[in-house]
């Protein structure tokens, strides 16, 4: 039985029913699988292992442009779909292999984006059932930007100085050690870029690291002070779980609490 555009688009979005979990939980298995590729293909394995990871990854690549599609044929204004943040996501996810024959060395760069359809996952209840509180789910969201932001860093670095630098960037591992002490400012020099573009990013982290990772750590640390000064009081009225210890009436919806 074929399934209608709203089904179909319902299935893609949805993260409660059954069958929208298991879609969705193997879409992002799917996606955690191909990142653990990359980083495999960067080590000195056998062409035999190597060759059976291509073809997992360019089936996984299948798996995505068929949903790709999917999501543009059940979108009722594809437009505002195809320039949504996902979509572009997605499509980047994508492009790398259906480009794989035209001769532009950015485009292999793209690859290591595909960690950040991760993002429409993160959601509470889906990957995150354990977490009873919207500040959990925010604590959460916040360490995997932090991470796919790591992780990106050095699937560029790698992919840019692994060629005309193999010594200092041989592996993932070695690009990745180079984001974290770049991006925390720390600056050890026993690894330096030598091509232009290496720098480029390089300067890129630095950037990067003095923006956005010590507020991104400062918002954790706010949050992890707010839930620990926070106690367990489920509101009859909208079930939101965790107050403030002297709290009398739900924050969210101004209901009285229980004693």
């Amino acid at each position: 039985m074929l399934l209608s555009r709203k089904q179909t688009e319902f299935y893609l979005t949805d993260l409660e029913t059954p069958i929208g979990k298991v879609i969705n939980l193997t879409l992002a298995s799917f996606v955690l699988l191909s990142s653990v590729i990359f980083v495999a293909e960067t080590y000195n394995i056998p062409d035999s292992v190597r060759f059976q990871l291509d073809v997992a990854d360019t089936a996984i690549i299948i798996v995505f442009a068929v949903e790709y599609v999917l999501r543009l044929w059940s979108a009722e204004n594809k437009i505002k779909y195809i320039f949504s943040f996902y979509s572009i996501i997605d499509l980047i996810a994508i492009l790398p292999f259906f480009l794989g024959a035209v001769d532009i060395s950015f485009i292999r760069l793209l690859r290591w984006f595909r960690i950040l359809r991760l993002i429409r996952f993160i959601d509470r209840k889906f990957l995150f059932a354990s977490i009873s509180t919207e500040d959990g789910v925010i604590f959460a969201r916040i360490l995997f930007t932090l991470f796919a932001i790591i992780f990106i860093y050095s699937g560029l670095i790698y992919q840019v100085e692994h060629p005309v630098n193999p010594q200092n960037y041989g592996t993932f591992l070695d690009a990745f050690y180079f984001s974290v002490v770049t991006m925390t400012t720390v600056g050890f020099g026993d690894v330096v870029p030598i091509s232009e573009l290496g720098r480029l990013l390089t300067v890129l982290m630095i950037l990067t690291g003095i923006a956005l990772i010590p507020w991104q750590v400062g918002d954790l640390i706010k949050r992890l002070v707010k839930t620990a000064n926070q106690v367990e009081t489920v509101c009859l009225s909208c079930g939101l779980a965790f107050h403030d210890v002297d709290a009398g009436f739900c924050k969210r919806c101004g209901t009285k609490l229980p004693n």
